[in-house]
């Protein structure tokens, strides 16, 4: 006997609900801190597997620490729409960033499964563990596994510790060793569909729920190291002096003015460690992250270039040595039209009061990965001032409700235009 599908009301609440369970597991109490193959991202999967289990899906944790979990169409083994997002966080983190995109999916498919919809392909719903990069210096390496981009370089690198990946997995229970089998083939995901909450503050500043993602934008990130000369604070003169971390404190201005000078860039320095860190020490050495960001391929290159030269001219007239390192980069990503216009009609669906802007997002996702395998698409939610990567990040239970109601329908209007 088949059922109604829920309301948004509904799915709000049992999102929320859901949230609350999944954001117990934390490596910091008192804060949300899950970090890739830690013991509470062990935990959030294991929770996550049984979700899915419950859920009406198959599911187990894959060698690179992904949750995946399936329900099989009308051919077993055939292709799938695919559901996710990721269960890792940065240190101190919000409710919502990955997890919300997780529980959407996992509804998802409880709630096609509860009202009998027999769809013509079959549907998965994924948790990837390596999204925010935080840990490791990695780049989506969980979803660059499932898209056949996964760099073997990424097993030997180390975290702040000085554990390698290789032996993270080991702990964490997943075997490296299995990585190269998680690549799927072409033409196996039908599509891969992504709920998120904005992380920015358009959806909120216009009064709408949701909107559409168009692209996401084009980002790298490196390592810079500063290396001058350490001295007496009291007794080397100003003008002798090869102040490392001075030198790092005029990249990160020079950093600054490069982004403001290009359209709809953005440049951040989010670490900043001076070496020997001693108040009486003039800094022998300095060690800082870059992270810039811009919607077009083009103008990524053109600030590359520009941090270069900047930053080297920084360090002749200073004295200094400088090593720049890159970790991570990615281009540009457009999402898919046709998924764009399926999530448009889910929203139509949804509400005739619902507005379907088009926005892109500034930040990195999953999805950039999936699109080299499969069109992909992705869907904002508003959160509240935009704030993200916070213990401030909120949002409300009637806007998650309304996205997976969307998320919901738009899987259903998949499934009509289908073959």
């Amino acid at each position: 006997m088949t059922q109604t599908l829920p309301s948004a009301a509904v799915l709000g609440a049992r999102a929320f609900a859901a949230l609350q369970g999944l954001n117990r597991f934390t490596d910091e109490p008192g804060k949300l801190t899950r970090l890739y193959l830690s013991p509470a991202h062990r935990q959030a999967a294991e929770w996550t597997k049984g979700a899915m289990e419950v859920a009406g899906l198959t599911a187990f944790i894959d060698a690179a620490g992904s949750v995946q979990g399936r329900r099989e169409g009308p051919a077993p083994g055939g292709p799938a729409v695919m559901i996710g997002s990721h269960i890792d966080t940065v240190k101190d983190a919000g409710r919502f960033d990955g997890n919300l995109g997780v529980v959407a999916g996992i509804l998802t498919a409880q709630a096609l499964r509860d009202a009998g919809v027999v769809l013509p392909f079959a549907l998965e719903v994924v948790a990837f563990g390596d999204e925010e990069t935080v840990r490791f210096p990695t780049s989506f390496s969980t979803s660059n596994a499932l898209a056949g981009a996964y760099r073997d370089e990424w097993l030997d690198a180390r975290d702040s510790d000085g554990i390698t990946v290789r032996d993270a997995l080991l702990g964490f229970g997943s075997d490296p060793a299995g990585i190269p089998a998680l690549v799927r083939k072409p033409g196996s995901i039908l599509a891969y569909l992504e709920v998120h909450i904005e992380q920015g503050p358009v959806l909120e500043v216009n009064n709408e729920p949701v909107g559409i993602v168009t692209a996401i934008n084009a980002q790298k990130r490196a390592r810079v190291r500063v290396t001058g000369e350490a001295g007496h604070a009291g007794t080397v003169p100003m003008s002798l002096r090869k102040d490392a971390l001075t030198a790092a404190a005029e990249m990160v201005l020079a950093l600054e003015a490069i982004a403001a000078g290009h359209e709809n860039a953005v440049g951040t320095v989010g670490v900043l460690r001076p070496d020997p860190g001693a108040t009486n020490v003039v800094p022998g050495a300095a060690e800082f992250t870059i992270d810039y960001r811009s919607p077009r391929n083009d103008t990524l290159a053109s600030m590359d270039a520009a941090i270069t030269t900047r930053f080297a001219e920084i360090a002749t007239r200073r004295g200094v040595g400088l090593t720049i390192t890159p970790y991570s980069q990615d281009d540009a990503t457009p999402m898919n039209e046709a998924l764009q216009a399926a999530f448009a009609a889910g929203i139509a669906r949804t509400g005739s009061n619902l507005s379907a802007r088009r926005l892109p997002s500034g930040a990195g996702h999953d999805a950039m990965m999936m699109a080299k395998l499969c069109p992909a698409a992705m869907l904002f939610v508003r959160n509240e001032k935009g704030i993200s990567h916070s213990p401030l990040e909120n949002m409300t239970e009637s806007d998650a409700g309304i996205a997976i109601k969307v998320l919901l329908e738009t899987v259903l209007e998949l499934a009509r235009n289908h073959g």
